[in-house]
């Protein structure tokens, strides 16, 4: 056994250092034979290593069994090394899909949307983050910092901020020296508030509710910390609100802030708060020479929520609580001075899921938001949207009250397999004024209807 041992070490060393002697020096040719020497060693330490496995496997095995473990441990090293030279150690691929059927009523359309892009059709209650194709890379070091990059064409965040990009998220986590509890985030990191989930194999339906779309946060660019002490859970980031970049003439970010405590095994609470100056997209400013709408800097911002959840045998219940606020950023002015005026919300959500089936379950959701104040205004709506019916009403002359918005949805879902869940959902919005747009008799309307099917199939 030894002296096949060392022909082969002798054999396997040989055809991998090749000694091309005409043209080495004798520093060189010294070198390579102490690379020679660590590689016997090397080799081994590995034989020995093995047959030391041999030696340890269970007692009875025949001579071909161990032959055959030898050769098992042998691959498994293999794999081990080869995986590490790769950079796959700890590396963890994850992805999904949904297409999806939209009719909706007031725009006179009905059909699948799938990857359509937000430059073309923007951001909206029956347009948001379903129809995607998403796939999310992970990877952990052994000294604990975590990376992810999370590409989402046209449907993640990156879409939604406006600037056509892939990137849903691309951020890192690197833990303090001597304290994995506490850890430095950064990068570009999708909101956290609220009860709902983003992505679709998370979210029970298929559009998400008003708090969502219309009161919170789309990303944050910018750095922070996050603390894990038992069950509680603290983050906080210093960034630009729903954008990548500053704009001129604005230097000043936000504070966000999220805290999660977990009760018990069934239930818990979190709440969140942005505070600080954003984007004012308010267009009342009008240059008296150009007749062109001014810009406007960025002004302050005051958000919190508060939300819950209960989550036990077939029974799934969570709720929501917003309330906010933008300075100079209301749908419409002051009739008397000309003004502009502060935008000012605030709304509730509630879900509500039972599973009839360990594969079938079905969900009700309620929403309500209130936003008469100085004629509406949203974060990021603050002029009249006739599609998400936010605005004053038609013909409302005093231009001083905005639309209230309701909206109750219910929907069905089916666990086709362990990677594929088929949805279904009827949703009704309604506002106290008319302000949905009717495509087929050009007028304002007061509700809206809309029917959606997904198929979500995630791995």
């Amino acid at each position: 056994m030894t002296t096949w041992k060392y022909t082969a070490i002798a054999a396997a060393l040989a055809a991998t250092f090749p000694l091309s002697a005409a043209a080495q020096s004798s520093a060189e040719l010294l070198n390579e034979l102490r690379a020679l020497r660590d590689k016997v060693n090397q080799l081994e330490k590995r034989l020995q290593d093995t047959e030391a496995k041999a030696a340890a496997a269970p007692a009875g095995m025949t001579p071909d069994q161990q032959a055959d473990f030898n050769r098992i441990a042998l691959k498994a090293e293999s794999l081990e090394d080869t995986r590490d030279a790769l950079g796959l150690k700890g590396l963890q691929i994850k992805g999904y899909m949904d297409p999806t059927f939209v009719y909706n009523q007031r725009q006179n359309r009905a059909g699948f949307q799938f990857l359509n892009s937000m430059e073309d059709d923007v951001y909206s209650y029956d347009n948001s983050y379903f129809g995607a194709a998403v796939i999310d890379f992970t990877k952990e070091t052994e000294g604990g910092t975590r990376w992810r990059l999370t590409l989402a064409p046209n449907r993640g965040v990156g879409a939604a901020l406006g600037n056509n990009s892939p990137v849903h998220e691309a951020s890192v986590s690197i833990p303090l020296p001597g304290n994995d509890k506490m850890r430095i985030i950064a990068g570009q990191i999708p909101d956290w508030s609220g009860y709902e989930y983003l992505p679709a194999p998370q979210n029970k339906l298929i559009t998400h509710n008003l708090l969502f779309d219309f009161t919170l946060p789309v990303a944050y660019t910018g750095a922070g910390m996050e603390i894990a002490d038992g069950k509680w859970l603290y983050k906080a980031v210093i960034a630009n609100m729903n954008s990548t970049k500053r704009t001129n003439g604005n230097k000043s970010p936000v504070l966000a802030y999220r805290v999660d405590y977990a009760k018990g095994e069934f239930g818990g609470f979190g709440f969140a708060g942005v505070h600080g100056k954003a984007a004012n997209y308010t267009e009342n400013v009008v240059d008296p020479i150009t007749n062109e709408f001014v810009a406007q800097k960025d002004s302050t911002l005051h958000l919190f929520e508060l939300d819950g959840y209960f989550i036990r045998g077939d029974w799934t219940v969570q709720g929501q609580a917003s309330i906010g606020m933008q300075r100079k950023a209301a749908i419409t002015v002051d009739p008397v001075t000309g003004e502009l005026r502060d935008a000012k919300w605030w709304g509730l959500s509630g879900l509500a899921a039972y599973k009839f089936t360990p594969r079938f379950e079905g969900t009700v959701r309620a929403d309500y938001l209130n936003n008469k104040k100085n004629g509406g205004g949203l974060l990021g709506y603050a002029v009249v949207d006739d599609r998400n019916g936010i605005g004053p009403g038609y013909g409302d002359t005093t231009s001083s009250k905005g639309a209230n918005r309701y909206a109750l949805t219910v929907g069905l879902s089916y666990l086709f397999n362990a990677n594929t869940t088929l949805k279904a959902e009827y949703r009704l919005d309604r506002a106290s004024e008319p302000v949905f747009w009717d495509v087929n008799s050009s007028n304002y309307k007061k509700s809206n209807q809309l029917l959606a099917t997904s198929v979500v199939v995630s791995f």
